[in-house]
């Protein structure tokens, strides 16, 4: 009877892994880039942490590790133009990989999306627009919907890239169609539970932000020319502000803090930012900054000071949050680059394949550490992950993982 108890303990609690775990989504739990960590290494080793392992046959992409605590690795690679999703222990076994269909082969070939993993299932759109939903215990297919033939959908310049969002039983996911340019799914069947027309352009490779108002849920996302603000509930369109830049590229996360939004684009478009009304329903512009451009490494808000690395003056920047005057610039590798945040440091990985440990300071910021990483092949464009005292590092064909506990 023991004997049999014990065994029924370890069966439940083994397939309450993957069901207990938290969502783990693009840069972190809050979309913003910060990863709630503590007691990380200040300073590194010459060679940089110690790598604990690495995989080198993921194919070509460039999504980032999706990590769920106490529970497993997921990301997405392609190899002869087909992708796949790949589950991998804590300790770097790939436990399966499961192919999900035809990805981008032509310029920066690979997956584009970083799997969401949400109650158990793993969410991802691949660059021509097939929507999955997969089991993440065994990688089974849940459901798969096409959102060019489903909801006439368009593809743009280097595949449509987006980084899923959920919120309750809602899948967000811009169309980019005239008629159904933003669309909430329900996660569990795949069915359409709200079309919205947006202002009927093109997606433009963004991942939308979620925000959460007094009266409201506000969906946050760019399209080809627009900043678009969307009632999460219903999909009506409640405002919409002009962004424009050269290739319709506007791949990074929205940021926001107490009723301000900043949204940055790259080639020399730079950032706004924009106040909200208490209950969403307006934007209204406060100021402009045209120093930090990032054009998809994303950027930080810590201590009420932006961080991010530009695309037209290479390097990273600092701004003040409320003004948007810069405060501090440096060259370092003259490089573009992704920027994350924990334990109150910076984390860059540039285009060279260096990593940075940067120190924020009350007068920008200090260089602490830096090392190249060894592996894999194609741009450096992947975002780092850092969960429960790890680094994830994705380049190419490889992914990396660092101790950074002390």
């Amino acid at each position: 009877m023991k004997y049999f108890l014990a065994i029924l303990t370890f069966s439940l609690l083994s397939a309450g892994i993957i069901n207990a775990q938290e969502a783990s989504q693009w840069r972190g739990k809050d979309r913003n880039g910060i990863y709630d960590e503590k007691g990380l290494l200040r300073v590194w080793p010459a060679n940089g942490p110690t790598l604990l392992w690495h995989y080198d046959k993921l194919g070509d992409g460039h999504a980032s590790a999706a990590v769920v605590a106490h529970g497993r690795i997921y990301t997405a690679g392609t190899s002869n133009g087909k992708g796949s999703v790949f589950a991998f222990s804590l300790d770097g076994k790939l436990l399966w990989s499961t192919p999900y269909g035809d990805e981008w082969t032509e310029s920066y070939p690979g997956s584009r999306s970083t799997p969401l993993v949400n109650d158990g299932k793993i969410y991802l759109m691949s660059a021509f627009g097939k929507l999955v939903c997969l089991d993440a215990e065994k990688g089974n297919l849940v459901w798969t919907v096409d959102i060019m033939k489903d909801y006439d959908g368009r593809n743009i310049v280097w595949g449509v890239t987006e980084n899923l969002l959920i919120d309750g039983n809602k899948l967000f996911c811009t169309a980019g169609g005239i008629k159904n340019n933003v669309i909430a799914l329900n996660k569990n069947t795949g069915k359409l539970i709200w079309s919205s027309p947006g202002n009927g352009e093109v997606s433009a490779y963004c991942s939308p932000l979620l925000i959460t108002l007094p009266a409201r849920k506000l969906l946050v996302t760019h399209t080809e020319k627009s900043i678009l603000g969307l009632d999460a509930e219903t999909g009506k369109k409640l405002w919409s502000h002009e962004q424009v830049n050269q290739y319709a590229v506007h791949a990074n996360t929205p940021l926001y803090s107490n009723g301000m939004l900043y949204c940055v684009s790259g080639y020399g478009c730079g950032g706004v930012m924009l106040k909200l009304s208490a209950d969403g329903s307006k934007a209204e512009k406060l100021w402009k900054n045209t120093d930090l451009d990032s054009r998809m490494g994303g950027m930080v808000l810590l201590n009420g000071k932006i961080y991010g690395m530009g695309d037209k003056i290479k390097g990273l920047h600092c701004l003040d949050w409320n003004t948007g005057k810069e405060i501090a610039f440096d060259k370092m590798n003259n490089r573009l680059g992704s920027i994350i945040a924990s334990d109150g440091m910076l984390y860059i990985y540039d285009e060279s394949g260096e990593v940075a440990l940067v120190e924020p300071t009350i007068a920008g910021f200090k260089k602490i550490s830096g090392f190249k990483v060894p592996f894999g092949s194609a741009p450096h464009w992947a975002h780092p992950v850092i969960e429960n005292g790890r680094l994830y590092i994705r380049h190419g064909n490889s992914l990396m993982v660092y101790d950074l506990k002390k």
